[in-house]
């Protein structure tokens, strides 16, 4: 399936702006060019393609297989749509070896499908598991690679009880939100680091000083679930990473769920004073 479009997709840097002079979710500012909903919609309209996307919506690269697995079709079927999803620049491929992984474009798209969600009619739960997945990605999940869910906020929380962050009190109040809206990223507020900030980082082996580049170290985004901010841009990326390095989270069963082991509880009470139950 290699071509050029996904040859030329595989190259580019995930996150980055999709269209020549355009501005991408993760910079705030207004698009500069008239855009096709109607094809980006029709993409995202077929059942299998939904699964697929919102398989690959917490960041990780995922063979074909996986996705075929996770979607319920052969894997000739997961191809072309997967081909599909690659031309409209949802997806980029790269290969490893004899397999080519998949993730999403960048954090636009994940964003996109959160915002789905909230107009979108809810599933019917017809099984023990689907409730178990639906109150689990409430709980703890990934927000294309950020935490959140109840453990996003409520880390979010401590970071502004411990002094670390500064700006505001992490409550989503509707209100009073000007540009803020559910499952997006927030743009009515500047979150800080606090003098103290990047020595109680550091106690979690985060070195502020070398974030990401070419991206926010610091944003938030209004979580869908909980209706409160939970920490994105730079910062929330190298922390999701640091406390998967260290074991204090770990993957679940479906995709985007993460669960918080006890080395993490004990962890995050002890370098942060948060306790989650």
């Amino acid at each position: 399936m290699a071509n050029t479009s996904s040859t030329a997709n595989a190259s580019r840097t995930a996150g980055a702006s999709r269209y020549p002079g355009s501005a991408s979710a993760e910079d705030g500012a207004p698009l500069k060019h008239q855009t096709d909903i109607a094809r980006a919609a029709a993409l995202i309209a077929d059942p299998s393609r939904a699964r697929i996307l919102k398989c690959l919506a917490d960041g990780r690269a995922l063979p074909a297989s996986a996705l075929a697995g996770e979607a319920g079709i052969t894997a000739a079927t997961a191809s072309a749509h997967l081909a599909k999803l690659v031309e409209g620049e949802f997806v980029t491929v790269e290969a490893r070896g004899r397999h080519r992984y998949y993730r999403l474009f960048g954090p636009d798209v994940s964003a996109a499908l959160e915002a789905l969600a909230l107009i979108a009619p809810p599933l019917a739960i017809t099984s023990l598991k689907q409730s178990s997945r639906t109150n689990a990605l409430h709980r703890s999940r990934t927000c294309y690679d950020h935490l959140a869910g109840r453990l996003g906020v409520a880390l979010m929380q401590a970071l502004l009880d411990h002094g670390v962050l500064t700006g505001h009190d992490g409550i989503h109040r509707p209100t009073e939100a000007v540009r803020d809206r559910p499952s997006s990223y927030g743009r009515d507020l500047v979150y800080e680091l606090s003098d103290e900030g990047p020595s109680i980082l550091a106690e979690l082996g985060v070195d502020t000083d070398r974030l990401p580049p070419r991206r926010p170290a610091i944003r938030y985004c209004i979580d869908w679930s909980e209706h409160q901010h939970h920490l994105a841009g730079g910062l929330g990326a190298t922390l999701k990473t640091r406390l998967f390095e260290l074991g204090w989270v770990r993957w679940g069963a479906a995709p985007r769920v993460v669960h918080l082991t006890d080395d993490g509880a004990v962890g995050l009470e002890r370098t942060l004073g948060l306790v989650f139950t």
